[in-house]
């Protein structure tokens, strides 16, 4: 299985840059098995079936890209040093891995001044940068939501800069739990009056969690696919959680993920009959075609970057052949692509 088996030529212009407006009113792809229907996000609570349950990641999205000066002394006086951070995840000692640029200016023991609040010490360079900061808890997390902004992806990143549109535009409705410094895409299509009509329709919600890594946007950089290892993310599904699901698979009701980070989740954390069980930890399940699903009946998801592991997740999930007539439909009719982007709704033969 070849890397350049899920590429695709993808017109830049599809590229989404903003979301659409209201939320719910995005474009979705239906692909119901083998047909393919266009239709709207606000058109769910007609298409899903009453007892169907749909599963949130309810992670909330930290402002993770912070900009800062490094200062220090030297022979010719004081020399400072614009360094662009981008936080990646928590270390058990209280320290932050992060990505920065330009890494050449930094040393160990730098001091980075980020607000007149927040700064951090470079507490290690070996295996990547780590970052102690001067406040924790609390106040980390204030001085830390005035300091910074929204760590956009690299491909929206670099045609705009983030902006106060994007502290809400960038987090879903239902976001709870703060970890993440990239959403969960799919699920930013979902607006109030949205879920109070799936409500009424007799779809089900359950909330799990999972921090979405910056490692979500790293190339997969392998020839063979099934050699490629995947970054981990911390995830949790509580009790109550696994008995809503389990209870849903009882009654016949589908399981259906928003997002492929709540299915990594959900497929993690089940058992090989499909009981889900209560979890907490790290995942890192690679999903690629020929992975036998344990729990999720279909997906709503955006459209994926070629030659990415969420493009070999739905491929997984609705087979090769099948991806490249959604994809090409989606490309024809002017789809708006990637985290910004529409949304598909997939639903696979095997049901």
């Amino acid at each position: 299985m070849k890397l350049d088996d899920f590429d695709f030529d993808l017109p830049e212009a599809l590229i989404a840059t903003r979301p659409a407006r209201p939320r719910s009113s995005a474009r979705l792809l239906l692909a119901d098995g083998p047909v393919t229907r266009d239709a709207h996000v606000y058109d769910l609570p007609r298409i899903l079936r009453r007892g169907d349950r749909l599963i949130l990641n309810d992670t909330r999205v930290i402002p993770a890209r912070l900009t800062g000066h490094r200062t220090k002394d030297s022979a010719q006086g004081v020399v400072t040093a614009k360094i662009e951070v981008t936080l990646m995840e928590p270390q058990a000692d209280g320290t932050w891995s992060a990505l920065a640029k330009p890494l050449r200016k930094l040393g160990l023991g730098d001091r980075v001044v980020f607000s007149d609040d927040l700064s951090a010490e470079v507490a290690s360079l070996e295996g990547g940068l780590r970052l102690r900061f001067n406040l924790s808890g609390g106040d980390f997390d204030a001085a830390l939501e005035a300091a910074g902004a929204m760590p956009l992806p690299p491909y929206i990143a670099g045609k705009r800069a983030p902006d106060e549109r994007d502290r809400e535009d960038y987090q879903t409705v239902w976001a709870k739990r703060a970890g993440a410094v990239a959403a969960p895409t799919a699920s930013l299509h979902f607006d109030e009056p949205l879920i109070a009509a799936l409500t009424e329709a007799g779809v089900e919600f359950t909330f799990v969690t999972l921090h979405v890594g910056a490692g979500t946007f790293l190339p997969v950089t392998v020839d063979d696919v099934t050699t490629h290892r995947m970054h981990a993310e911390w995830g949790e599904v509580r009790e109550k959680a696994a008995e809503e699901i389990n209870a849903t698979r009882a009654a016949g009701g589908r399981i259906i993920p928003v997002g492929t980070t709540a299915l990594r989740l959900i497929e993690t954390a089940a058992a090989e009959d499909g009981t889900m069980r209560p979890f907490e930890g790290d995942t890192d399940i690679f999903i690629y075609p020929g992975y036998a699903w344990k729990v999720t009946d279909a997906l709503v998801t955006n459209f994926h970057l070629p030659k990415s592991t969420l493009m070999m997740l739905v491929s997984a999930l609705m087979g090769q052949e099948r991806v490249r007539e959604i994809y090409a439909h989606a490309i024809a009719g002017g789809y708006r692509f990637f985290s910004y982007g529409d949304a598909s709704l997939l639903i696979p033969s095997r049901l």
